[in-house]
């Protein structure tokens, strides 16, 4: 029995769908090899296999990539592949990670991006510091 039916995309495979699982019920990002690790039981032999499925995962929208910590974090927007925009705020000290949504951010970067005579498709911004529970002790 699956236990993560709020992430079920009708057309996964079973990798995809225990990958997206184990994003899913992780408190903080995971790395590929983190998810590894976790899915040895369930037949995961190779990182191969992982990245394929992330690769895969990301394409719907469902998982998003940071780049600056090499992880990787389930989507917690529904109908995330419409917003052009996605940004995260990264605790530097818990590691906790929220997605945000804004359109000013979005409208600020297209301009921004028109006025380089670039046509901009999607972008991700990052924000490293310190959340306020940390920052309160």
């Amino acid at each position: 029995m699956m236990g993560h039916s709020e992430h079920v995309h009708p057309d996964l495979t079973k990798n995809q769908s225990l990958v997206m699982g184990a994003l899913s019920q992780a408190k903080v990002p995971m790395s590929a090899y983190t998810i590894l690790d976790q899915l040895r039981e369930e037949g995961f032999r190779a990182p191969l296999q992982v990245y394929r499925a992330l690769d895969k995962l990301v394409e719907f929208g469902m998982v998003h990539r940071l780049e600056s910590l090499n992880a990787f974090v389930a989507c917690s927007h529904p109908n995330c592949e419409s917003h052009e925009t996605i940004a995260f705020t990264i605790c530097e000290i818990c590691g906790q990670v929220r997605e945000l949504s804004d359109d000013d951010l979005s409208d600020r970067l297209d301009e921004i991006a028109g006025k380089a005579n670039f046509a901009l498709k999607r972008s991700v911004v990052e924000l490293s510091g310190i959340c306020r529970s940390c920052g309160d002790h």
